[in-house]
């Protein structure tokens, strides 16, 4: 099994968890349309989509960067459309761009209410409705959200609203197209990390560098993807999955590779449903 060949499209895939995705299929010799904003360098954030295309390439891939807003529909289909005539389809496609202000609906300006809901749910509806059509044609097709399961808890809500519902539509959106979809053999499904994953966003936005010394590295949620995109669409779909819950299931025994440091105790993500156990051996996370 291999993906070799095969072609992604990977919004927000020029930093964090959607390059580490790419740079995991480039090491099959995948084909990769790195979908993203981010052309010139940024003060505060690495990485741009030439940079990425650098490293995919590097890895083994072959690299396709363009620049994608994924609020504008037009852009997006362009970009989709581009992407199947330049490699000859499309067999993934991954949504990982996302907006987030951790804040109560008091503090939260409604411009950035509108930007998280045209981005996370509403960018996620738009790439699936071009994409559609191409991986229809493909053989073993996949579209993954990087969304939550639907544990609809008050506890999850009530300390940043817009951001929850923003982000829970993007799970939503896995509950009907899953459905919608699996008569066309294409598979919807949901990953999410169990803990805080060493990104731009947990330093820039949540915690700083003391946070992202006790998070994981996007390595665990790159292994979990892959594992995703190698199982049969048809027969695996609507699956919401916790990366190393999902991992374990798959033969996966040492987590502690993925720790920034293996010295610091990890703190959770949001969203984790409690009914979902923690890999024999873990421990308790933020403990």
């Amino acid at each position: 099994m291999s993906l070799k060949g095969k072609t992604l499209f990977i919004t927000g895939a020029s930093r964090g968890i959607g390059k580490a995705i790419a740079l995991r299929a480039a090491r099959d010799g995948a084909n990769i349309a790195i979908a993203a904003k981010t052309a010139e360098p940024h003060p505060k954030l690495e990485g741009t989509i030439h940079t990425a295309a650098e490293e995919i390439e590097a890895a083994g891939g072959t690299a396709f960067p363009l620049i994608v807003d994924v609020r504008d529909d037009d852009r997006v289909k362009a970009a989709i459309d581009e992407t199947a005539a330049r490699f000859g389809g499309l067999d993934i496609l991954v949504n990982n761009a996302s907006a987030i202000q951790l804040t109560p609906l008091a503090q939260t300006d409604m411009k950035r209410f509108d930007l998280m809901h045209q981005i996370n749910t509403r960018g996620t509806l738009a790439c699936c409705k071009h994409a559609e059509p191409h991986l229809e044609r493909a053989e073993n097709p996949h579209i993954l959200m990087l969304s939550p399961p639907l544990d609809l808890q008050e506890k999850w809500f009530a300390p940043f609203t817009p951001y929850a519902i923003a982000k829970y539509g993007m799970s939503l959106a896995v509950l009907g197209l899953a459905g919608e979809l699996r008569p066309r053999g294409i598979a919807v499904n949901a990953l999410w990390p169990r803990t805080t994953i060493a990104t731009a966003a947990i330093r820039n936005l949540i915690g700083g560098d003391e946070m992202v010394r006790a998070s994981r590295t996007p390595d665990i949620l790159a292994d979990a993807a892959y594992e995703i995109f190698l199982s049969p669409a048809r027969a695996f779909s609507g699956q919401f999955l916790i990366d190393d819950t999902f991992l374990a299931a798959r033969g996966v025994t040492d987590f502690d590779k993925y720790r920034v440091d293996p010295t610091v105790a990890l703190t959770p993500d949001f969203f984790v449903p409690d009914d979902v156990p923690a890999p024999a051996g873990l421990g308790k996370v933020g403990e």
